[in-house]
């Protein structure tokens, strides 16, 4: 059989401050063919899966457009439509294809498209027809929708969060399909809405025993896949919220009997799955309490969210608290970093650090910073073996805090965004990270306690007051007490 595959990813915040246009993606990463399946190309290891499996199996397989950027406003319309006919021109003109296995994301928004995804896999469909198998593989936050699924023959999410189960995910879907292809199973998709919206790590109960009763569930006779959405709570589309998704081997009633079932243990868990976190001030004292290294999470400012990550709070608050022996970052000021690294190691330098690209940014900050150490392409280590590009970074010391500062806008996910610039993490009491839950991974080895604060940012947790207005059905919870009553 012929095999083919391409990616086109984005989480998509619709209230943040500005659009993801062309520069997002070439920043984020764009590959083409056989640079998708190249030794270097650690970033699409899912498709490197997929070319493997297929390889093993004797399946001719070939690669498209793989594109990601960084998590921010609604994408440029004229951009996304040139990716998503790239992507559809090379389905076309180097088919017949039996198998299409797409790695999506499920919460791209552009302007003039709220679920990009349904449109790329209906616009595939046209090509390869009805006989084809259309496999899709999505981040638990996504905007699971109807359309999405009718048109597809398996969509199949990641579990866990952090998402570093995505491989696995990906052969999941690899069998489903390359065996609905050979006419082995006939996948029955059926959704279930939680009436939630919502943050749910993996890591804590009672979410990690919630994946552990979906796995279960897989076990059953005829079930070939669970998955739950998270959703994308600042993602404003009229599908936003959380859902389940069951699909049978050609049983209906059973996926609908399934989906319902976790939906609703998912549902009766939803006080407890409703995030709670300590105020700065609150979780600051209780670093200082704790003995070892504590790691604070600045929630709101998660450019994994779409969040600007030059919010200054958390730092004004440990500068206040008189806080020394600790780390934070990352904040993006490419301004900044640039003026660290005029001024060249061991400068000492009135620098504005962060507050720059609006009111979810907090005030800047006016410091004495002396630099430490600069480095020009600078990267941490992300989910699974890939890598995540932080360019032009320098390490400023600023009043007893070792502050990281970069010029390519992500999330903080590993500790060497830290020790590649040569901070020494082990004497540190407190080393704060602009990220939401993406951190665990990495920082769990090294932490006596990590804590996730209820900072200030553009990422806020407060789901019952979120400014929807395209999702107009706002019978959800937590802004209703009990929605499925």
């Amino acid at each position: 059989m012929r095999v083919f595959t391409s990616g086109l990813q984005s989480e998509t915040n619709t209230f943040a401050p500005w659009p993801t246009g062309e520069r997002a993606f070439a920043e984020g990463g764009m590959r083409r063919g056989g640079d998708v399946l190249a030794g270097h190309a650690s970033d699409h290891q899912t498709a490197q899966l997929w070319r493997d499996l297929c390889a093993r199996d004797g399946h001719d397989f070939v690669a498209g457009l793989f594109a990601w950027a960084q998590p921010s406003g609604p994408i440029v319309q004229s951009v996304y439509e040139a990716m998503r006919d790239e992507i559809l021109a090379t389905l076309r003109e180097q088919g017949p294809f039996d198998v299409v296995l797409l790695f999506l994301h499920g919460a791209m928004v552009s302007m003039g498209c709220d679920d990009c995804e349904a449109d790329l896999v209906k616009r595939a469909r046209e090509i390869v027809g009805s006989a084809a198998t259309i496999g899709v593989e999505l981040d638990p936050h996504c905007h699971l929708t109807q359309a999405l699924v009718d048109v597809a023959d398996a969509v199949v999410l990641m579990k866990q969060y952090p998402h570093d189960d995505y491989l696995e995910r990906g052969e999941e879907l690899y069998d489903i399909c390359l065996a609905k292809a050979r006419g082995e199973v006939r996948p029955t998709s059926a959704l279930f809405d939680c009436r939630m919206v919502g943050f749910y790590p993996t890591t804590r109960e009672p979410m990690a025993s919630l994946v552990a009763g979906f796995r279960a569930a897989e076990q059953q006779p005829g079930v070939l896949s669970i998955s739950f959405a998270h959703g994308f709570p600042w993602g404003d589309t009229p599908n936003t919220g959380s859902r389940v998704l069951a699909i049978t081997d050609g049983d209906m009633a059973l996926a609908a009997a399934v989906a319902q079932k976790i939906g609703r243990e998912v549902y009766d868990a939803r006080e407890a799955l409703l995030p709670r976190f300590p105020s700065v001030e609150a979780a600051l004292t209780e670093a200082l309490e704790t003995p070892g290294l504590v790691v604070l999470a600045d929630t709101a400012d998660n450019a994994g969210g779409g969040a600007p990550g030059d919010n200054t709070s958390l730092l004004k608050a440990m500068l206040d608290r008189g806080v020394t022996s600790a780390a934070l970052g990352a904040i993006w000021d490419p301004i900044a970093a640039l003026a660290c690294a005029e001024a060249g190691v061991g400068a000492t330098l009135q620098l504005r650090v962060g507050g720059k690209s609006g009111p979810a940014s907090a005030q800047p900050l006016d410091v004495a910073a002396t630099v430490r150490a600069i480095r020009e392409r600078h990267s941490q280590a992300g989910l699974g073996t890939s890598r995540s590009a932080m360019g032009l970074s320098v390490w400023i010391e600023v009043a007893g805090i070792d502050v990281v500062l970069i010029s390519i806008r992500t999330q903080v996910f590993s500790p060497d965004a830290f020790t590649g610039l040569g901070i020494d993490l082990s004497g540190k009491k407190i080393v704060a990270v602009k990220s939401s839950q993406h951190f665990q991974t990495g920082f769990a080895p090294v932490a006596a306690k990590t804590i996730q604060v209820a900072t200030q940012g553009a990422i806020q947790m407060d789901f019952a007051t979120l400014p929807y207005a395209k999702k107009t059905d706002l019978n959800y919870y937590p802004r209703v007490a009990d929605p499925l009553a």
